[in-house]
């Protein structure tokens, strides 16, 4: 099994996908958060809370969710590509049990959608404390706190990815996948969010749950005001980890179960 592992680790750092990975996750999250900071939300269109209030922070914050479809499309290319490019016939043949290639291919993208997080995460606090400190503005949200914060979003960024592998593996045409992970994780979910009713569901969505586990409220409130319909109530930061938690779970047993039943050509 180790022996796998390195092999899908070989192959990882054999593309330019994970420079890639590192690269986006550096830009998306240093560079956006840097340049919304030094804009300042307040001089947003419209505008939001400052970043010395507790909701401008988190609301800043919880933007970086709305990125979740970088590391989920790179999850959907990593698996859709043994197929496109037909590798994944001279794979199985040489390892017959799929399974333990499947289970390291998990582990390998498991440690890449990880690294994608903290590299968001981590560029995204320094991004925040930096242009607080040149535009001499206290922080709504003690050191602490906020880094517990970009925590979650870097861990829910690792999920994401595994949905992504789910995804790859269930559609296996790149393209229709990659249409179907982005379109729904970019538009799909909030255009949910403006249908009376349907609404109600985002809670239970991998959107809703990392806003849950953010704590991220400011975008459904303010859909909800806009449009005049009750205001969704999001679940308590808790149940969403475990929520994605259950969708990371989901994914990776997609991953495994379906190629082992498929014929691969």
């Amino acid at each position: 099994m180790n022996l796998l592992i390195k092999a899908e680790f070989r192959r990882l750092f054999a593309t330019r996908m994970w420079a890639g990975l590192l690269v986006a996750a550096a830009l998306l999250g240093g560079g956006m958060m840097g340049a919304m900071a030094l804009v300042g939300p307040e001089n947003f269109d419209p505008p939001m809370p400052g970043l010395d209030t507790e909701t401008g922070i988190r609301s800043m914050l919880g933007i970086l969710g709305y990125t979740a479809f970088v590391p989920a499309a790179v999850g959907t290319v990593a698996v859709t590509s043994e197929y496109r490019h037909r590798t994944a016939a001279v794979t199985f043949l040489f390892v017959p049990r799929r399974w333990q290639v499947l289970a390291a291919k998990l582990v390998t993208y498991g440690v890449a959608g990880l690294a994608y997080g903290l590299v968001l995460a981590g560029t995204a606090a320094g991004a925040l404390f930096a242009v607080a400190a040149l535009r001499g503005v206290s922080l709504g949200l003690p050191a602490g706190t906020l880094v517990a914060l970009l925590a979650r979003i870097g861990i829910a960024m690792l999920v994401y990815l595994l949905i992504g592998v789910g995804m790859g593996a269930l559609i296996r045409n790149q393209v229709a996948a990659l249409s179907v992970v982005i379109g729904y994780l970019y538009l799909g979910e909030t255009l949910l969010m403006m249908i009376p009713g349907v609404n109600l569901l985002y809670p239970v969505l991998p959107g809703g749950a990392t806003a849950s586990l953010t704590d991220f409220t400011y975008l459904a409130d303010a859909m909800s005001e806009q449009l005049g319909s009750t205001a969704v109530q999001l679940l308590p930061p808790a149940a969403g980890a475990l929520l994605l938690a259950a969708y990371a779970l989901t994914a990776s047993a997609l991953a495994v179960i379906i190629p082992m039943r498929r014929d691969i050509t």
